[in-house]
C-alpha cells in the first residue's frame, strides 16, 4: 500500500497517494508510512498536518535522524524557530557531519535575523566539502545572502561569483551581483549581470524593472554630461 502511495506521488496524483498512505496506516501506524505522508503534506503546504504526522513518526523512531530533521524543518517553516533550533542543534551534537543540519540552522538563524550565526552555520557546511557542485553553489549563494544582510557587499559579491562559477544557472545570484553593482553606481557592470540573469528567467518582472531603472539613471547621467559640456 505504501508503494502504491509512492507510485501515485511520483505520478503527481497527491490525493490518491494520500489515500493509500492512510489505508496503510489503518493496518499499522509505522514511521516508514508516516514519513512519506508527512512529506506529501509539507510539499503541498499543509504544514499543520505535516507537523502532526512527523511528530508521531519521530516519537515512534526517536533515533531516526531524517525524521527529526524533517520535523525541525516543518517547525522552522511554521515560525517555531526556537524548538527547530534546539532539535537541529541536538542532531548536530550527535553527528557533526550533517550538512543538511547546518543548512537548516542557517535558515533558522536567518529567520531570527541572527545573520552572523547564519553565516557561521553555512561556513561549517562548506567545511564539510560536499562533492556536488550544485550543492556547493547553493551554499555560496546562501553565504552571499547572509553577507549582504550584514551590508558586507564586496564579500557578498565574491560569494555570488563563486556560486555562478559552480552553477551558471543560478539566476538569482547573477541578479544579486547586478544589484550590488547597481548600488555601487557601476551601471554598465550591473546591466551585464542583470541581462545574464534575464537570459535564465526572461519573464522576471523584477529584472525588467531593474533594467528600466538603469535606463533612467543612465539617461539622467547623459543629460548631466551634456549640460556640463555646454
Amino acid at each position: 500500500m505504501v508503494n502504491l502511495g509512492r507510485l501515485h506521488r511520483s505520478l503527481g496524483d497527491n490525493s490518491m497517494a494520500e489515500e493509500w498512505y492512510k489505508r496503510a496506516l489503518k493496518v499499522a501506524r509505522k514511521a516508514e508510512t508516516l514519513s512519506p505522508l508527512g512529506a506529501l503534506f509539507y510539499n503541498t503546504g499543509r504544514y499543520e498536518e505535516a507537523l502532526r504526522v512527523y511528530r508521531e513518526a519521530a516519537a515512534l523512531q526517536p533515533a531516526h535522524r531524517e525524521l527529526r530533521l524533517a520535523l525541525a524543518q516543518v517547525l522552522a517553516m511554521m515560525g517555531q524557530t526556537k524548538e527547530a533550533e534546539k532539535m537541529t542543534s541536538h542532531i548536530v551534537s550527535e553527528e557533526t557531519g550533517c550538512l543538511e543540519c547546518y543548512r537548516l540552522l542557517s535558515a533558522i538563524y536567518s529567520q531570527q535575523e541572527q545573520h552572523r550565526k547564519a553565516l557561521d552555520a553555512i561556513d561549517k557546511a562548506l567545511e564539510l566539502k560536499p562533492k556536488d557542485p550544485k550543492v556547493i553553489s547553493e551554499l555560496f549563494f546562501t553565504k552571499g545572502n547572509q553577507l549582504r544582510e550584514q551590508n558586507l557587499l564586496d564579500k557578498a559579491f565574491e560569494s555570488y561569483k563563486a556560486a555562478v562559477e559552480l552553477n551558471p544557472d543560478q539566476a538569482q545570484a547573477w541578479m544579486n551581483m547586478g544589484g550590488i553593482q547597481h548600488i555601487k553606481g557601476n551601471y554598465v557592470s550591473a546591466r551585464a549581470y542583470y541581462e545574464r540573469a534575464l537570459q535564465l528567467v526572461p519573464d522576471s518582472k523584477l529584472l525588467q524593472e531593474n533594467l528600466a531603472k538603469l535606463d533612467r539613471l543612465e539617461k539622467r547621467l547623459q543629460e548631466v554630461r551634456e549640460k556640463d559640456q555646454t
